[in-house]
């Protein structure tokens, strides 16, 4: 770390000073080259183990189709080289495999063959759209094919027009299997929603981010301790007695989601104008409520909190802490506060003194109670979208617009 992080910037902002500017650009061309290796002859991606190596080949999920589509399209534009490749192996397997062209829609998990779980989710389609308009930014011949075949879908199958919010999973044939609603889905929703209005102008998509935003920001959180549940009923009561899935639905409150919706919360309103109103304090104080609550007094932050804001699962994430990274940056090139400088630096020394592979690339997904790399939930390193967006984010100038802000700095190769 010594040679990075804290070098030059100790009486400034880590924003602006060059060393550390340099390190991040270091760091997001050390993710790229690493992930580069999930591209198979065939098209597919395979998920990589901690030294690169594919591990056994499994279902190709949604999620990792269009988070690779994103991470490389930005990547693109912050001037890295190769990325053409993995971009347009992705576009084609969403086309090809998982989108389904007789009922419509992306299925969550797809092979080379064919379909391997039809189920079609609201979190998988917004990915979709998120990666087709990510696609857009950098030229991609088919990329407007994509963005408007999935907006059409989510317009007619996910929004809820009278909630303003969007209807959570369906079977293959668009049958309701559950009446569950989800907060995470949502959140994706604006980040994807907010993607495709800077790629196409499309008015709509902003004022449709901008009422999921009102939901849980201006209604929710200040009720509940500026914490945000995730569960909720069909009619959108919250539901406290629901716990799902552990790692992907876990009961109570997930402080990294309200610092992921606390930096889109900033974006909406950069990118809105800045109207007048009070979604810059909405956001500060999603994103600090956040860190008071889940800060480890050994470093690192907690994944989930009970419903009375204490710690629930004290396990520790990389990607909580790349979105507290995120939300810090916006904060400081918002309204800053002396304190915000301190959490964006004691955000950074922690991931890099544990979540970065410096001999590697890459970031270890999880560490054990001695802040050692661990595979418990995570095998190898499932994700590069969290971690390259901590490093690329903080170098766009602005909070909203990435892409442009990133075409405008010097490129990362």
């Amino acid at each position: 770390m010594a040679d990075s992080l804290a070098d030059g910037a100790n009486d400034g902002h880590w924003l602006r000073d060059p060393v550390h500017r340099q390190w991040l650009a270091r760091e997001a061309s050390r993710q790229i080259d690493f992930f580069r290796q999930s591209l198979r002859l065939d098209g597919g991606f395979d998920v990589l183990d901690r030294d690169g190596t594919a591990l056994p080949r499994g279902a190709q999920e949604l999620h990792t189709t269009t988070r690779l589509v994103h991470s490389f399209a930005l990547a693109r534009a912050a001037g890295a080289s190769g990325c053409d490749d993995v971009i347009d192996a992705g576009m084609a397997f969403l086309w090809d495999r998982h989108r389904d062209p007789v009922r419509g829609g992306y299925a969550w998990s797809a092979t080379g063959e064919g379909t391997a779980d039809a189920t079609k989710l609201a979190y998988g389609h917004v990915f979709v759209l998120l990666a087709g308009a990510s696609a857009r930014q950098v030229g991609h011949p088919h990329a407007d094919r994509l963005i408007n075949d999935v907006a059409d879908i989510l317009d007619r199958h996910f929004w809820d027009e009278a909630h303003g919010l969007l209807r959570d999973e369906f079977g293959a044939d668009w049958t309701p299997f559950s009446t569950y609603r989800g907060m995470n889905a949502n959140m994706h929703g604006v980040e994807a929603l907010l993607a495709v209005f800077e790629a196409t102008g499309r008015s709509l998509h902003l004022d449709r981010a901008g009422r999921i935003l009102d939901f849980f920001t201006a209604q929710i959180a200040p009720d509940h301790g500026w914490r945000l549940p995730e569960h909720y009923t069909e009619d959108w009561a919250i539901d406290r007695a629901y716990a799902g899935n552990p790692m992907f639905r876990p009961a109570g409150t997930t402080p990294g989601h309200s610092l992921e919706l606390g930096r889109l919360l900033l974006h909406w309103w950069d990118l809105a104008g800045r109207p007048a109103g009070d979604a810059p304090l909405r956001a500060r104080r999603l994103i600090e409520q956040a860190l008071a609550d889940a800060w480890r007094a050994d470093g690192g932050l907690v994944y989930t909190l009970d419903q009375h804001g204490r710690p629930a699962v004290r396990d520790r994430y990389w990607w909580p802490v790349t979105e507290g990274i995120g939300a810090m940056a916006a904060l400081l090139k918002c309204e800053p506060q002396p304190t915000d400088e301190a959490w964006y630096r004691r955000l950074w020394r922690f991931a890099d003194g544990h979540f970065v592979d410096h001999a590697r690339g890459g970031w270890f997904p999880e560490i054990d109670e001695h802040g050692a790399p661990v595979a418990r939930q995570f095998d190898g390193k499932p994700d590069l979208y969290h971690s390259l967006q901590a490093a690329l984010l903080p170098l766009a100038p602005g909070i909203a617009r990435p892409f442009d802000g990133l075409r405008a700095q010097p490129p990362l190769d």
